[in-house]
C-alpha cells in the first residue's frame, strides 16, 4: 500500500458547518473503506491548512477517486502527496545511477 498526505481546508461550506467537521470525518474514513483506501490519521491545524490526513492506498488512481469523490461534497480543497517510508526511499536511492 502506498501511502499519501492530504493537506484540507475548509470551503465557504466547509467552515459554515465545521461544527459536523468530526461527524464529516467519521463518515470519510467510511467511505474510505469502500473504496479500498485506509484513513490513518486526521489532525486539525492552525496555519495555512486547517487539516493534515494520512491515507494509505493500493495506487494512485485509487486515491485520486477517492480524493475526488471528497471533493464534490463541497466541504473540503485538498492538495494530496505521494510520501515515502525510510525503507521505500532507500530502494529509490538504490536505483540512481
Amino acid at each position: 500500500m502506498a501511502t499519501f498526505i492530504a493537506l484540507g481546508n475548509f470551503t465557504d461550506q466547509g467552515i459554515r458547518n465545521v461544527k459536523d467537521t468530526i461527524k464529516r470525518a467519521d463518515a470519510v474514513k467510511e467511505a474510505a473503506q469502500k473504496a479500498g483506501v485506509t484513513m490513518k490519521d486526521i489532525m486539525w491545524t492552525l496555519g495555512a491548512y486547517d487539516m493534515v490526513v494520512t491515507f494509505e492506498a493500493p495506487d494512485d488512481a485509487a486515491i485520486t477517486a477517492f480524493a475526488l469523490a471528497v471533493g464534490a461534497a463541497g466541504n473540503v480543497r485538498t492538495q494530496t502527496m505521494r510520501a515515502f517510508s525510510r525503507s521505500e526511499m532507500s530502494g529509490i536511492l538504490a536505483k540512481m545511477g
